[in-house]
């Protein structure tokens, strides 16, 4: 296997992975709390505009999570799956410290990271993007030519 086609393997594997992360925290958001219950949490930790922000959390995460998965817009559901993370750094796990266990910011920081890569390099050639448009990617930079 050649350096590109292992480095598309990497970001296939790395999508998928963070993905479903993403697909499971948005999908708790609607089924396990449900929005009402995830809009009073979000209101009690100060989150502003609560009902709002839960519902742009869960559907940012569920699909956008699906949408790495698949390799559908990956640009963009990496930015947004990225700022809906970096909103949870600011506003409620900055201030708890690192760890977890202390309600702390080590996991949405690093799916911050991990979505912000993932919008930078594009979902690679194992992606829908690159299956659908793969002129439109070359084009925008997000992944390098194929070679035929």
């Amino acid at each position: 296997m050649n350096k590109s086609a292992l480095r598309d393997l990497a970001v296939l594997v790395a999508r998928a992975a963070v993905g479903l992360i993403f697909v499971a925290h948005g999908w708790q958001k609607f089924t396990e709390w449900g929005l009402a219950g995830t809009s009073a949490a979000f209101g009690q930790m100060g989150v502003p505009l609560p009902s709002v922000s839960a519902w742009f959390a869960a559907l940012v995460e569920l699909a956008g999570g699906a949408a790495l998965v698949a390799g559908l817009a990956v640009p963009v559901a990496g930015l947004l799956l990225a700022l809906d993370m970096v909103g949870a750094f600011v506003l409620v796990h900055a201030g708890n410290g690192v760890f977890v266990s202390g309600n702390g910011f080590e996991l949405v920081l690093t799916l911050a990271a991990a979505a912000l890569i993932l919008a930078a390099v594009g979902g690679g050639r194992f992606s829908l993007d690159h299956l659908i448009a793969p002129r439109l990617i070359r084009r925008a930079g997000t992944a390098p030519a194929v070679r035929q």
